[in-house]
């Protein structure tokens, strides 16, 4: 199983994000479909999770009842989470240029009944944090230390659901509950600021009874540093507003649209990219 006792050095977990970052990049390109840049802007959150000693679980053994558990609420970020679990040994990265092909499991948003390590089916935008507080409830029934990460989109977070995710996660004091918050500024239809703009968004959790984290996103020494706080936090859930850039690092390579919402870069911006991630 994966529960380390020492933690990889930010130069080995810099070399991880290096590599989930051209999964991604390649993956999308190949399958000419995807969401590229709401994948990028995730990478250090998962990789803190996956590789830094955080979460508990075994690629033999998927379904390990002790595991802890990873929800992608934002679904459509599924080549991060591909590219994440390939990497900690689920499946081969071979499969990864599979995304999106006809009869690959590797679909465009995550299926838990097809892939290994999904352990949910997401897309649906809303709803990952409402499946996070029930494997929270779960585990307190089984009487297991468990912990549930579950990230969303900030434009993900102007779903009713979710606010009564929030309600439910603080009546129930899920302390082994931990919210994350890819804030990167834009959704589907333009910038969050534009479409509905939820600022400031740690004191609304706030609000609501929940401990609150605010950090730079891409420092994988804040995000460890937040993880290690949000453990230590009791009868309270936890939430991690992470400031991202949407596209990070390549934003500068694509076009003049800084959303590029569910594009994949073309060939060419593909060898620049890999390039650049180096």
């Amino acid at each position: 199983m994966a529960a380390v006792s020492s933690r990889p050095s930010l130069a080995e977990l810099q070399n991880r994000a290096r590599a989930v970052r051209r999964d991604i990049i390649t993956s999308t390109t190949t399958a000419a479909s995807g969401h590229p840049t709401s994948s990028l802007s995730g990478v250090e959150i998962a990789v803190a999770l996956y590789f830094g000693g955080v979460l508990r679980y075994d690629a033999k053994n998927p379904t390990w009842p002790e595991r802890d558990r990873f929800i992608l609420s934002k679904g459509h970020a599924a080549p991060l989470l591909y590219a994440v679990l390939a990497e900690a040994g689920y499946f081969s990265t071979d499969l990864l240029p599979t995304l999106r092909q006809i009869g690959s499991p590797l679909e465009g948003h995550p299926n838990r009944r097809r892939l290994a390590g999904v352990e949910a089916s997401t897309g649906s935008l809303g709803q990952g944090l409402s499946i996070g507080i029930g494997e929270a409830l779960a585990a307190r029934l089984d009487d297991r230390d468990s912990r549930i990460y579950v990230m969303t989109g900030d434009g993900e977070i102007e779903e009713g659901q979710v606010w009564e995710a929030v309600m439910a996660a603080h009546k129930f004091r899920l302390d082994n509950l931990v919210a994350i918050v890819d804030q990167n500024g834009y959704q589907q239809t333009g910038a969050t600021a534009e479409v509905m703009d939820l600022r400031p968004v740690a004191p609304k959790f706030a609000a609501f009874g929940w401990a609150t984290l605010e950090i730079n996103g891409h420092d994988l020494g804040e995000v460890l540093g937040a993880l290690d706080k949000a453990r230590q936090n009791k009868d309270q859930p936890t939430v991690i507003v992470a400031r991202t850039i949407k596209g990070y690092p390549i934003q500068g390579l694509l076009s003049s649209d800084p959303n590029h919402h569910g594009k994949p870069l073309t060939k060419e911006e593909e060898q620049k990219a890999l390039a650049l991630i180096g």
